[in-house]
């Protein structure tokens, strides 16, 4: 399954109405990097399903939403909260790194 693609059309409705924490994984098809840690958001996405929502923008295809989060780097993780962005980084981090920013805004 993996992580949900969201555009600019359904942007609000998947990541700032979310109920549930929401990772933005900001990307484009010719980024090496991108396409390097693509693999683990998939993994990451059915491991936690119903915890965390992770979805992929591809800023090529929605520069409206990548402008408003002036997204110049990528890759571009954004997690949000209640349709706030809350933490985030920049490059392709190993799994463990993703996992730990994670687990923080998992509900206990």
């Amino acid at each position: 399954m993996g992580a949900l693609h969201v555009h600019d059309a359904d942007f609000d409705k998947e990541v700032i109405k979310s109920e549930i924490p929401v990772l933005v994984d900001c990307w484009a098809e010719w980024c090496g990097p991108c396409r390097m840690v693509g693999p683990t958001i998939d993994k990451l996405a059915d491991e936690y399903k119903g915890k965390i929502k992770i979805t992929k923008l591809d800023v090529d295809h929605n520069q409206n939403t990548a402008m408003k989060y002036q997204i110049q780097s990528i890759p571009t993780m954004m997690i949000f909260v209640k349709g706030e962005v809350v933490d985030g980084f920049i490059g392709a981090h190993p799994e463990a790194s993703i996992r730990a920013k994670l687990d923080k805004y998992i509900k206990k």
